[in-house]
């Protein structure tokens, strides 16, 4: 029995590791093969551009642990980027329309936390439904073309740096890590994530209150959605309808790439940072490498499904 056991947290543990080994090993072919990879201007592009996945993908991380999906959240970023652009736009103050936008994404992750929890529908379907939806209220709210920012204080969000050398939304990102691995490994709430996943009826039983649990799961995916795309529409200076298109496939490829089941209730915070590195690493290679952009999509799906299939082993 103990040896039984022993193997199994030796191989828990090899799965763990394996993400962290592939980003090592993707480090040393990239670095034989582009001599531009491995410099510290290239470095910090792609951690640049790794942040605003990782952001989605840690609240995405909460989300799959707890046994569900939200295929929401890249539409979450553009509506709540747009609003935060358009309240600006109107004249409002930088911080008014910040908060407004953070407290808009909260309200619709929340919204659906209560489609799952309360209504009873499959989170593929619910969350389906409102990314159709906003998508449709972006698109009419912005007639389909980009909404500028010019506050110089807001720019500075995405788009300034500490020490004039790392960009401020990589400091978002640990940030954000820190604040929700604590969360996830240092609180009751996180305790309680991963045991809805593991078993909902047996964590029931237990007392975890479960329709509160996911809304406030929800809650905080489109939390973290919406400072996304705060961050994102200050990088680019502009609100854009379109933005976010297809992060929430990458923000879910992070997750299982880093090791977090898609079957719930193991997982670690750890793993969907070190996932976003490995998808923002790969793309740049193949970009530095000159690697067609269709190529690009084959080569990450073959990835991605590795490692679903790696999942499924379990």
């Amino acid at each position: 029995m103990t040896l039984q056991m022993n193997w199994s947290r030796a191989t828990t543990l090899l799965q763990r590791l394996g993400s962290v080994i592939g980003l090592v090993l993707l480090f040393i072919v990239l670095s034989v093969m582009s001599p531009d990879f491995l410099t510290t201007g290239n470095l910090l592009t792609v951690l640049r551009q790794v942040s605003i996945n990782a952001l989605i993908a840690f609240g995405m991380t909460f989300v799959i642990l707890a046994g569900g999906i939200d295929l929401s959240v890249g539409a979450i970023l553009a509506f709540t980027g747009a609003i935060t652009a358009g309240l600006m736009a109107a004249g409002h103050g930088m911080v008014l329309s910040i908060g407004a936008g953070l407290g808009l994404g909260l309200i619709l992750g929340m919204i659906n936390g209560v489609l799952v929890s309360w209504g009873r529908v499959a989170p593929f379907i619910a969350t389906l439904g409102t990314l159709t939806l906003l998508r449709g209220l972006t698109l009419s709210y912005t007639q389909g073309s980009p909404i500028p920012v010019s506050n110089p204080g807001f720019a500075l969000i995405g788009g300034g740096y500490v020490a004039n050398l790392v960009p401020l939304p990589v400091i978002w990102m640990f940030i954000a890590f820190a604040v929700c691995g604590f969360l996830l490994r240092g609180t009751v709430f996180g305790r309680h994530v991963v045991a809805i996943g593991g078993n909902e009826e047996a964590a029931r039983l237990s007392g975890v209150r479960i329709a509160p649990m996911k809304l406030a799961i929800y809650g905080l995916s489109g939390l973290l959605s919406a400072f996304a795309g705060i961050v994102l529409t200050s990088r680019l200076y502009s609100a854009q309808a379109t933005a976010g298109a297809g992060y929430e496939l990458d923000a879910i490829a992070a997750v299982v790439l880093g090791g977090t089941s898609l079957a719930g209730g193991r997982g670690w915070l750890f793993g969907t940072l070190i996932g976003a590195l490995l998808i923002g690493f790969l793309n740049n290679g193949l970009n530095l490498l000159g690697v067609s952009s269709f190529y690009q999509q084959v080569v990450k799906g073959i990835v991605i499904l590795i490692a679903v299939l790696l999942d499924r082993r379990q």
